[in-house]
């Protein structure tokens, strides 16, 4: 039996392994795994600028982009010994040791695992718990043009540019735009998060037609700024990232004054490269002047005063204090509605029996004990209902209170007698 196809590649002076390289990655554009760490090397100046030094999520595509990938947070066990991990803590509690790329060499050996885009933490292992990103992600609602996303792109900027930070663009690869912004490691993972909250408010009360900051996708219109990618464990394909279209389209770091003119279906895997060896990489001054997030945390002090609450969060996180319900707004109407007719209507279980005549005694039984309240009782507010049960029918009686005042209601108590059916779900034998 021959050996596996492998080619082995001198990177960064050492020996990195592409096994299978001729295992096709991108089939309508006939891309290989050996096509796409070739590509990350011709850009690894610009690419390692993304992910240096940050905890990395591996997203692997094992067999391409024609199935689902698998996220890996814990670095593999079979690993070169120049490959380096951090520990991590995750909302969860769990810990995690996660890869950290420095070099080519490391790049290359994460790409032969399959990862097809790079997805680092916004942090670096000198603060681990301290992000240095503030990272703004336009998702377009369907149906949202380019030149929308382009134009709200520019007013997140602009707001950025107020608050005393520099907002760095590039297309996400994907449908929407990525605006970064550096800032010093001195706020924690919820600050940063607080701070694209009020980031995203102020950018939907500047451009309110086009530009939204609603969590619920019933409400949203136009570009919707997903604030909680700031939120900790949460990653965002970083600059010069392959993407898993048809195209092997780029996330394409861009000056802002060639984003007007630009199409994001014109930054591939196949023209990027030439497009970095010209020009080299927009981004390459993005490290030069972190800023502060004071004076966003200060536009949050002053919408929180305004009466605007914290933003749902991801519903995988625990709820925070401050957040508002993790209901959206139309099933919080449905509630209200229910609550609404309960309160007209308000039902309470009196007695359950195997024998109508026995259910009956329990009724009289609660009246005695509720005399002011079975004053106020009409024949319509007693309800007897005969219950199937998997062998037999059994009764239950129930009163409707909604004669007797507020005031004079019993509140609700254990049935008497209270039988339990057997063989009925959620009920004991």
């Amino acid at each position: 039996m021959s050996a596996p196809e492998r080619e082995v590649l001198e990177i960064s002076g050492r020996e990195v392994v592409v096994s299978n390289p001729s295992k096709v990655y991108f089939p309508d554009a006939g891309i290989t795994k050996l096509d796409l760490v070739r590509y990350y090397l011709a850009v690894a100046d610009g690419a390692l600028r993304g992910i240096a030094r940050r905890p990395i999520v591996l997203k692997r595509y094992v067999d391409g982009i024609a199935k689902a990938p698998f996220f890996q947070k814990r670095a593999p066990e079979k690993r070169p010994d120049w490959l380096p991990t951090v520990t991590l803590s995750f909302p969860s509690g769990r810990t995690a040791d996660e890869l950290v790329i420095t070099d080519a060499a490391q790049l290359a050996w994460i790409v032969n695992l399959g990862c097809i885009d790079l997805n680092p933490h916004p942090t670096r292992v000198e603060d681990i718990e301290h992000p240095d990103e503030l990272r703004v992600d336009l998702d377009p609602q369907p149906g949202i043009a380019w030149k929308q996303i382009v134009e709200v792109a520019k007013v997140s900027s602009a707001a950025l540019a107020d608050f005393g930070l520099d907002g760095w663009v590039k297309t996400s690869g994907s449908r929407g735009i990525h605006v970064y912004a550096r800032i010093t490691p001195s706020w924690s993972f919820h600050e940063v998060r607080r701070a694209a909250v009020a980031l995203a408010r102020e950018v939907e009360r500047r451009a309110p037609a086009i530009a939204t900051a609603k969590w619920w996708k019933e409400e949203r219109h136009g570009v919707f700024l997903d604030y909680n990618q700031n939120a900790k464990d949460r990653t965002v394909a970083s600059a010069y990232s392959v993407r898993p279209t048809k195209d092997a389209r780029v996330s394409m770091p861009l000056a802002w004054d060639a984003l007007d003119a630009c199409d994001p279906g014109d930054f591939t895997l196949r023209t990027v490269p030439a497009l970095f060896a010209a020009h080299g990489d927009a981004h390459r001054d993005i490290d030069l002047r972190p800023g502060s997030l004071e004076p966003l945390l200060e536009l949050a002090r002053r919408q929180e005063a305004e009466g605007q609450r914290d933003a749902p969060w991801p519903p995988h996180y625990a709820k925070q204090e401050g957040e508002p319900p993790r209901v959206a707004p139309s099933r919080a109407k449905n509630v209200a509605k229910t609550a609404a007719r309960r309160a007209a209507h308000p039902l309470i279980v009196i007695a359950k029996a195997e024998e109508k005549a026995v259910a009956l005694l329990g009724l009289e039984r609660w009246k005695a004990r509720w005399p002011e309240a079975a004053r106020h009782l009409v024949p319509d507010d007693v309800l007897v209902d005969a219950m199937r049960g998997r062998h037999t029918t059994w009764t239950r009686i129930r009163v409707n209170l909604r004669h007797v005042p507020e005031a004079d209601r019993p509140t609700a108590e254990a049935p008497d007698p209270d039988y339990d059916p057997p063989g009925i779900p959620g009920h004991s034998p």
